[in-house]
């Protein structure tokens, strides 16, 4: 008999009733240090006073307006984003998976206003991850992804990750965009080199189409900069936004300059629950905390930390580890055993971790996580890895 919820999922047996900062309680009284933050979710942590506030706050005034009328909270953080990124505009979404509908149907518009409906094919890479939409999956293109699901989606050119001398041949007068996550996450936290996101922005520079970013796993202040490709100096024409924007509440966005998003006029895309204020509200007070320079600071700091307790961490259990990866509190441990294991371990030694393709396991902590929370996660780590090496 099917359960009562869905069985996509293979759950655990955590069930937690309460959080606190890096912290997640179990039912049960566990306490379990939480090195997934939801996947990259919780950026501020659990139970964040000043969200906690903010949505409070927000809760005793309105909770939803359709937009349809004015939205105060809405305009507020759509202001914000505009003046810390490239963007000249943006739309909110509940989640990753509604941003990359909306980036796909933006640059596809756009071509079709500048009279070249023909141009509607977007350039993916492998081990990439968009989202579990019609759209998203078509965008990865991975059997894994696709399987069943037919037919599916057309316009997507799927090229190997890391083959520069691919790209270019792959543009034809059907190209759109190129579409890619600066860091990869599913894939296993493997960041796109500097060089070559330089590269890509001259590459659609060169032949005039548009660089989509989805910066839903890897932005918010995730790698040290308010975005991941900041750290390159480029900037792209359209942007995915999600999971730490809302720090925990349902909260999406594409961002985009005033040229990539013309054709997007009144009737051509909207959402019943987009933008609302309480979402709005919540996500203002994310971007207020991490826009401070010395909040980036600090998580850049933390990062160097972390990353070199891991490495010791490596290097004493090679026979379970071979590398670490990633940028700032975006970090994959590489490994030589089934990262399964390394991430069941870690279950029973009350640490969270996340696995990723690639054989890694995601470490993506709280972007508030403590000096002393960080010298006992590899304590924990270290606990799973002797468990994973004597089993």
């Amino acid at each position: 008999m099917i359960p009562s919820l869905l069985p996509t999922y293979s759950r655990t047996d955590f069930a937690f009733e309460k959080g606190e900062g890096s912290w997640l309680i179990t039912t049960d009284g566990r306490r379990v240090l939480d090195l997934g933050a939801g996947i990259a979710v919780n950026a501020l942590g659990h139970a964040h006073p000043a969200l906690t506030k903010a949505l409070t706050d927000q809760a005793h005034k309105v909770w939803h307006l359709s937009n349809l009328y004015q939205i105060p909270q809405q305009q507020a953080l759509a202001d914000m984003l505009v003046e810390h990124t490239f963007a000249d505009t943006c739309f909110f979404t509940n989640s990753g998976t509604e941003a990359c509908e909306l980036a796909v149907k933006m640059a596809r518009k756009y071509w079709y206003d500048k009279g070249q409906p023909e141009r509607v094919e977007i350039i993916t890479f492998s081990g990439s991850f968009h989202g579990r939409s019609s759209a998203g999956i078509a965008a990865a293109g991975s059997e894994k992804m696709t399987k069943g699901f037919g037919p599916l989606l057309p316009g997507f050119v799927h090229l190997p990750f890391g083959d520069h001398d691919a790209i270019a041949p792959a543009i034809t007068d059907q190209t759109a965009a190129i579409l890619i996550e600066p860091v990869q996450g599913e894939g296993g936290i493997i960041p796109v080199p500097d060089q070559c996101l330089k590269g890509l922005r001259d590459l659609c520079d060169q032949h005039g189409i548009l660089l989509i970013l989805d910066e839903v796993q890897c932005g918010v202040g995730r790698t040290g900069k308010l975005f991941a490709h900041e750290w390159a100096g480029i900037t792209p024409d359209i942007m995915m936004v999600a999971k730490g924007i809302g720090g925990g509440f349902p909260l999406g966005a594409v961002v985009a300059t005033e040229e990539a998003a013309s054709g997007m006029t009144a009737g051509t895309h909207g959402s019943t629950y987009g933008g609302n204020p309480l979402g709005c509200a919540v996500g203002k007070a994310v971007l207020d905390i991490v826009t401070e320079p010395a909040f980036l600071d600090d998580v850049n700091r933390k990062a160097g930390l972390l990353r070199q307790k891991l490495e010791g961490l490596v290097a004493a259990h090679p026979d379970v580890f071979t590398g670490v990866r990633g940028s700032g509190l975006m970090l994959g441990l590489t490994c030589k055993a089934a990262n399964a294991d390394v991430v069941q371990a870690g279950y029973a030694a009350d640490i969270l971790t996340v696995p990723a393709a690639d054989n890694t396991v995601r470490l993506l902590p709280p972007l508030t996580i403590t000096d002393d929370e960080i010298a006992e996660a590899v304590g924990r780590l270290e606990t799973a890895a002797l468990a994973v090496a004597g089993a």
